[in-house]
């Protein structure tokens, strides 16, 4: 059994991206002075003009992930992605991974079976949690856990945790090899919202006049100028009415606002009515001022913010990574090769809809070793529709679930 203590080894820990984006997640990491990225995956071509000018000396692979064989990625001591969501189904995901290569998830864990790094970070949508009624979620925690990892997850937002004057809800998977690390690991705590809009937002410069809404230029004018009379709210045109967020911060940034403009959030500057400039919206996501962007469309740089994550968020759960990390006493998790038609105890703690964690808790070679286990613990093995129900009712819960691992 060796031992991967940095009080020993000073070199920091290294990192491989998936769905990269425009680098946030390696950027969040990076910050923390304990990770280096050395390998960032990202298919769209606007994408990876961002990642090249702001990580020049971090492998960019410009492939699609399909065609990106596992050997090829470097190994990494933890492996991180925002993979979009995909329909995920239960009976699907009981045929095996190979019957599955079309979902994008099932990629990014190919990738992570064949090197089985110490670490696993995964961001996504909040609704990734209730998606399919439960199903998505679920496919995706047993694939992690089937495989090792010991995990924790939770819903957590930009504004709450990041200092970051943006309402952004997004779900936090983080997984170790180690039982150990595992339990040294808890998410950051929420912090108090200091950065008002005037941190992200440069209310008094003027900007180019393409910015701004005018009348007689933009048929809804009046409508825009009857409802946006503060320096204190953020608006959005919503086709037919103008709505404005009265809680002080950004509302939830978009990848559709590369999609003609129209979901831009709005702002009464000292000169006028605008939209937020591409900068500013990366602003609202934590990039820091000297993350460089590239000379294409504006389109393109809203696309690649709303798409993005917040970077204060990701420093946060990148610190509290490393220091569990720093625990690690394992190379290799016990059930990194569990024999196939093992029945295989998953315990799961729901300690909210959108928090929890859940590992292995022993493996069984017959029926009645479970139920003699199961006896023993108190805690009740919860069929697949029952857990579906959990989700759906809120309800906080301690219990088991029962899988075969497949081949």
């Amino acid at each position: 059994m060796t031992q991967n203590n940095k009080s020993i080894n000073t070199e920091n820990y290294t990192v491989a991206s998936f769905f990269g984006g425009v680098g946030g997640i390696d950027l969040g990491f990076d910050q923390t002075k304990k990770f280096s990225s050395v390998y960032i995956n990202e298919f769209d071509k606007n994408a990876q003009e961002t990642i090249a000018i702001n990580f020049p000396n971090v492998k960019l692979d410009r492939r699609d992930i399909h065609d990106v064989k596992a050997e090829e990625v470097p190994s990494t001591d933890i492996i991180v992605g925002g993979f979009p969501c995909q329909a995920f189904s239960i009976a699907g995901y009981r045929k095996g991974f190979d019957d599955e290569r079309g979902d994008l998830f099932f990629e990014l864990l190919r990738i992570i079976t064949h090197h089985n790094p110490k670490a696993i970070f995964i961001e996504n949508v909040k609704n990734m949690v209730t998606h399919g009624e439960g199903n998505t979620f679920k496919v995706i925690r047993e694939a992690l856990t089937l495989n090792g990892y010991y995990i924790k997850w939770k819903v957590m937002n930009g504004k709450d945790y990041g200092n970051i004057p943006q309402n952004r809800e997004r779900i936090y998977i983080v997984g170790f090899l180690d039982k150990n690390a595992f339990d040294n690991f808890e998410f950051p705590e929420e912090v108090e919202l200091t950065n008002g809009l005037d941190t992200v937002i440069d209310f008094k410069s003027k900007v180019e006049d393409r910015y701004y809404y005018k009348e007689g230029v933009q048929n809804f004018y009046d409508k825009l100028e009857e409802t946006i009379k503060s320096q204190n709210s953020v608006y959005q045109w919503r086709r037919q009415y103008v709505r404005e967020n009265k809680s002080g911060v950004v509302p939830t940034l978009t990848a559709n606002m590369g999609t003609g403009g129209h979901n831009v959030p709005l702002i009464l500057s000292n000169h006028g009515i605008r939209k937020l400039t591409p900068r500013e919206t990366f602003n609202v996501q934590g990039f820091p001022e000297d993350f460089k962007l590239p000379e294409i469309s504006n389109g393109q740089l809203y696309k690649q913010a709303g798409n993005s994550v917040v970077v204060p968020v990701i420093k946060r759960i990148a610190d509290k990574i490393a220091s569990a990390l720093d625990t690690t006493n394992i190379e290799k998790s016990v059930y990194a090769n569990i024999e196939s038609d093992k029945n295989v105890l998953i315990y799961v703690d729901m300690k909210s809809r959108y928090e929890g964690e859940s590992f292995i808790e022993a493996c069984f070679d017959k029926e009645s070793e479970v139920n003699e286990f199961i006896n023993k613990t108190g805690l009740q093995i919860v069929s697949d529709e029952e857990y579906l129900k959990i989700v759906k009712k809120h309800v906080v819960k301690k219990f088991y679930s029962l899988q075969t691992k497949q081949k």
